[in-house]
């Protein structure tokens, strides 16, 4: 199938990808010229396992394409994904420029009948607005042409998107009408061999499914983070806790882990806008509001330890920082935890030496106005004179590592676990403070 998509991002880019690698012929558009460049060369602008050998793959064999033109890509796909930014506005809505942008551009170059998937993640009443401004566009032109607006959220795991999007847990696709629904299956077909559904529903429904699925999700992770304090304070453990209710096939373990709280470039912005609608139709959404609280709490309470332990004034103390993405096998810090903790420890009077083994280049430029912060390339050369160690993303390559090298090059052997990565009764006997996250202190 002819397919284009519009946008580069993570979403645009991994969705595209993968299409091609299924056998479809792919064009991808995006305005910037630099990143396009890029691409055709076969250079990912984002780190994702895995993406950069698919894309390589894709491009010699011709199923994969980029342009900056867009009149090329709506001549090129039948079916046209909508993936660009949706970041949130002030006020928490998440802001549709760019999807609508996209929409009048399709609906002023179109000839002929054409699907437009929204893959963006997009509030409930979107898949109408692009309807609309596509139509609106071709009135303009005083064109009739048949088109298809359908809602496709995606459901990627950064760090884990390929395998997300070419062995997908369930499809779900918002359609009106059966000429869509024909050509959505054909497409998707190929994706479901391992016998997951392909949900179609109506595009209200599709849209709404992508903000609940996160901000149940972001819920867990709440949850379990309220428990931990809870669990400080009485000295249960809440691992062990987690375990508990975990193996409730209800409940089940996944999102279950108490730490700093979550990040990144989905919970934070769909929670936000899930509340935004519930407050446009006159319903507070008071369970998402806690979520929101509890996850600025967690934060700030990882923060508070650090404190507690090494006083509120930091000056002359460098402290070691473990992990910069919001979580592991990406190198995204949109919302990342890390940028909150070295602004509050910095602000302070700390120097702040951190290490993260892909999101470096990307922090680098966001961090470069603080001079307080500086970069180590290996996470042993962070820790030399430190004060103590913050481990703030679980990479592997930090779940085993020697403490008693770590204990000989810091300057005191505090660790504050925001992961809860470390059993506190090992590293206590390394003779180590380990402080984590609703676990109780070991001592002898």
């Amino acid at each position: 199938m002819k397919i284009s998509v519009f946008g580069v991002g993570y979403v645009g880019l991994v969705t595209g990808t993968c299409l091609a690698e299924m056998g479809n012929d792919v064009l991808c558009c995006d305005v910037d010229e630099n990143k396009v460049k890029a691409l055709k060369a076969g250079r990912s602008p984002i780190y994702e396992p895995g993406l950069e050998d698919l894309l390589t793959t894709n491009i010699k064999s011709e199923r994969l394409h980029f342009t900056t033109d867009p009149k090329a890509a709506i001549e090129h796909g039948e079916l046209i994904f909508i993936a660009v930014g949706t970041p949130s506005d002030v006020d928490g809505s998440a802001d549709l420029k760019y999807v609508l942008q996209v929409a009048d551009t399709i609906g002023t170059q179109m000839s002929g009948y054409r699907v437009i998937i929204n893959k963006s993640t997009v509030p409930v009443g979107t898949a109408e607005k692009v309807e609309k401004t596509i139509q609106a566009a071709l009135s303009k032109r005083g064109k009739n042409l048949d088109f298809d607006v359908v809602s496709n959220p995606e459901f990627l795991k950064e760090g884990a998107a390929i395998e997300d999007c070419l062995r997908p847990s369930r499809i779900v696709v918002g359609v009106k009408t059966d000429r869509a629904r024909a050509l959505l299956q054909e497409l998707y077909d190929p994706f479901v061999k391992n016998g997951h559904p392909i949900l179609f529903m109506d595009p209200l429904s599709s849209e709404m499914t992508k903000y609940a699925a996160n901000a149940m999700l972001a819920t867990k992770i709440s949850f379990m983070n309220e428990l931990s304090r809870l669990c400080e304070k009485t000295g249960a453990d809440v691992e062990r806790v987690r375990m508990g209710i975990g193996s409730d096939p209800r409940i089940g373990q996944p999102f279950l882990y108490a730490g700093i709280g979550y990040g990144g470039s989905c919970f934070p912005k769909d929670v936000k806008a899930l509340i935004k609608t519930g407050r446009d139709f006159d319903e507070k959404l008071l369970i998402l509001d806690a979520v929101e609280e509890v996850n600025a709490m967690q934060k700030a309470r990882y923060v508070q330890k650090i404190f507690k332990r090494l006083g509120a004034d930091l000056k002359g103390k460098t402290i070691a920082l473990w992990g910069l993405s919001f979580k592991p096998g990406t190198d995204d810090l949109r919302e990342a935890p890390s940028l909150e903790v070295i602004e509050a420890l910095t602000r302070a009077g700390a120097e702040i030496v951190a290490h993260d083994p892909v999101a470096i280049s990307h922090a680098k430029p966001m961090l470069e106005k603080n001079p307080k912060v500086s970069f180590a390339e290996n996470p042993y050369d962070a820790l030399k004179g430190a004060s103590a160690l913050c481990v703030v993303t679980e990479w592997k390559p930090f779940r085993e590592p020697d403490f008693e090298k770590m204990k000989s090059l810091m300057k005191e052997p505090i660790i504050f676990d925001g992961r809860n990565i470390y059993d506190p009764v090992r590293v206590g006997k390394k003779g180590m403070e380990l402080y984590s996250v609703g676990r109780p202190k070991w001592s002898q």
